[in-house]
């Protein structure tokens, strides 16, 4: 007579089980964003609706770019960062709650009266800054751009620079083009090219025509522009334009982002805001963008074994 084991049946039930468990478990998305404030200082980090939204905002996102943040003193981002922390440490339905801080340029800008800083807000336990980088060549640039080398063992891509522009509309052709020279200087400074520009170029209706874009090199070499010419950036229903982007240098760079996953993020529909809410915060919407992780391949580890061992022991129980 035969013995049969009663805990073969349940380990299979209970291995299967396991599987999809795994599989929701492991979050295998890290998302850059960059978001263009309109003048954001104190006074407008002092309204609560839209401090409010912004956390909401921010809190999705592995990395933040902010544009035009007015805020020499640093009163406005620290009011946010803390705002954004406390919001974290109160979320319940998530895995893990995150600890965010700052890196920012200083203020850029030709007028006194239109000094702007770029400012990266980012997850300290999925990335981390390695190194920055202030552009020089204030000739080529209204806000020259601000580089940032970061590190994270979530991506694939481990290490990257991100270079933020916003661009003054008149200039933007020329501006844009000239990133070529930026990346130049910082793949070199590096070693990396892995290299992603982001931000509100202004590339889009009047400001850069599809004649334009034959001067420039960013269209003319290995880059990928991730949001498309039809695309609208804009919140106000008189535009209907692209101006924010994201771009991304090489093939090894392009493979480490989950395809289509570049988009305008409508967080007025999706917090249910009417224009005029929405308008408070900015006339723009953010952009964004989500490099695989390399949890996709520690997600795939577990899974193999646990579908080994229902096949394994499925084989065995017809026998027993």
């Amino acid at each position: 007579m035969r013995w049969r084991s009663p805990s073969l049946p349940l380990l299979l039930l209970f291995a299967c089980f396991l599987v999809p468990i795994v599989c929701k478990v492991t979050k295998p998305e890290f998302r850059i964003c960059a978001y263009n404030l309109q003048r954001f200082n104190a006074m407008k980090a002092s309204n609560y609706r839209v401090k409010h939204a912004l956390i909401r905002i921010l809190s999705r996102c592995d990395i933040s770019l902010l544009q035009e943040v007015m805020d020499p003193e640093g009163k406005a981002i620290k009011a946010l960062l803390a705002a954004l922390n406390r919001y974290s440490e109160r979320e319940t339905d998530r895995y893990e709650n995150y600890h965010y801080k700052s890196v920012a340029s200083k203020s850029l800008g030709t007028k006194p009266d239109n000094m702007q800083q770029y400012v990266f807000i980012y997850r300290t336990e999925t990335v981390s800054v390695l190194s920055q980088h202030q552009y020089q060549k204030k000739q080529s640039f209204a806000r020259e751009p601000f580089a940032v080398f970061f590190q994270s063992q979530k991506t694939a891509i481990k290490k990257f620079i991100l270079v933020p522009l916003h661009t003054e509309p008149k200039q933007a052709v020329r501006e844009v083009d000239r990133l070529y020279d930026v990346f130049t200087e910082v793949s070199k400074k590096w070693d990396n090219k892995n290299v992603m520009f982001l931000g509100d170029f202004h590339a889009g209706c009047a400001h850069m025509t599809k004649h334009d874009k034959k001067k420039i090199r960013l269209f003319q070499t290995k880059f990928s522009w991730l949001i498309s010419d039809k695309v609208d950036t804009t919140v106000t229903e008189d535009t209907s334009c692209a101006y924010d982007r994201i771009v991304v240098h090489g093939e090894p760079f392009l493979k480490g982002i989950i395809p289509y996953s570049a988009k305008v993020f409508n967080f007025g529909k999706e917090f249910k805001l009417p224009r005029s809410k929405v308008m408070e915060v900015s006339d723009h919407f953010p952009v964004e963008v989500r490099l695989k992780s390399s949890a996709l391949l520690l997600q795939a580890t577990p899974l193999l074994i646990l579908l080994s061992i229902c096949m394994v022991v499925q084989s065995f129980v017809p026998s027993l």
